[in-house]
């Protein structure tokens, strides 16, 4: 751990709530995480975006702990529960290169805000002994500009959600104030390090930045608002990703309309606001996306080889 990361995480503002926790003292801020890497998977992932994906699937890394608590997360035993093992940035780089061998089309940072000076270290490290992927920066879109601007040159793919226009949406379900101006702020950084959409010949995406947004059950309004949202402040800047796949949890047993799925009609209806808002780049769901399939499963896969579980 370099100079720089140590001092970050002396006094931890990282992401919008700035909580000012000594990570490195052994304080634990919002987001629960230490000064130590921790992560539960690094594997090909295959459903990503099809320009993400492609047939030799993303190379996924999901980091454990979450800068959000959102009541729904499909993956809540590694965000808010911390399953997971530490790992040095050098066991990091390493993963990145194994991913790489394993024919991964990039490497996909799956929830890194807390992480930013530790995955600095790594993709350094990684470059210098032969990382030549595109990297994807994977995150909840509730980032602050100053730490985005720290991975300029760095990040290839952004991947922000923008969950909600409402904010009381937003603290009901995810407990984040402020999260749509923080999220347009954070996706307009986005934007400024990597430009226009780019891909390669065969349909990969080599640059860019992919706003996504889940539709929530009870939400329709919500999500017309955004998409709304998108079009005015991004146009065709970004690509928008239209996800359907919302699955509900034992989790939102205490809220009753997440117990439900997104319907057909739903669906089909925020397509036609994408269309009269002009925001037609980008990529939809077919049919029913909503399966446990989309979880994935948490068993330290690519990692074992290690620490121990802790």
């Amino acid at each position: 751990m370099n100079e720089d990361t140590k001092r970050l995480l002396t006094v931890c503002r990282l992401c919008p709530r700035s909580c000012g926790a000594n990570r490195l003292g052994g304080e634990h801020g919002f987001c629960k995480a230490g000064a130590e890497i921790k992560a539960a998977r690094a594997a090909l992932h295959y459903w990503e975006e099809p320009c993400l994906s492609g047939e030799s699937g993303s190379g996924t890394v999901f980091f454990s702990h979450c800068t959000l608590r959102c009541v729904y997360c499909q993956n809540y035993e590694i965000s808010c529960g911390g399953f997971g093992i530490p790992l040095t940035e050098t066991e990091l780089a390493s993963i990145f290169l194994s991913l790489q061998e394993q024919g991964a089309l990039n490497i996909n940072l799956v929830t890194p805000t807390h992480y930013v000076p530790q995955i600095i270290e790594a993709l350094s490290l990684a470059r210098k002994q032969g990382l030549y992927l595109p990297v994807v920066y994977n995150s909840s879109g509730y980032e602050s500009a100053e730490t985005l601007r720290m991975l300029d040159g760095l990040v290839d793919i952004y991947l922000p959600d923008l969950k909600y226009f409402s904010d009381e949406l937003a603290q009901t379900y995810s407990n984040a104030p402020g999260y749509f101006s923080i999220a347009v702020k954070a996706i307009q950084e986005m934007i400024r390090q990597v430009g226009l959409p780019k891909f390669e010949k065969d349909g990969r995406m080599r640059k860019g930045v992919i706003v996504r947004h889940l539709i929530l059950p009870g939400c329709l309004a919500d999500t017309k608002e955004v998409i709304h949202a998108v079009g005015e402040y991004f146009g065709r800047q970004v690509l928008f990703s239209l996800m359907s796949q919302y699955t509900p949890t034992q989790a939102v047993s205490g809220h009753p309309t997440l117990s439900q799925t997104i319907s057909e009609a739903e669906y089909l209806a925020a397509q036609e606001w994408m269309k009269e808002y002009g925001v037609t780049e980008g990529f939809l769901q077919e049919g029913s996306a909503a399966s446990e399939s989309f979880i994935p499963s948490f068993s330290l896969e690519g990692l074992k080889p290690y620490r121990k579980e802790s």
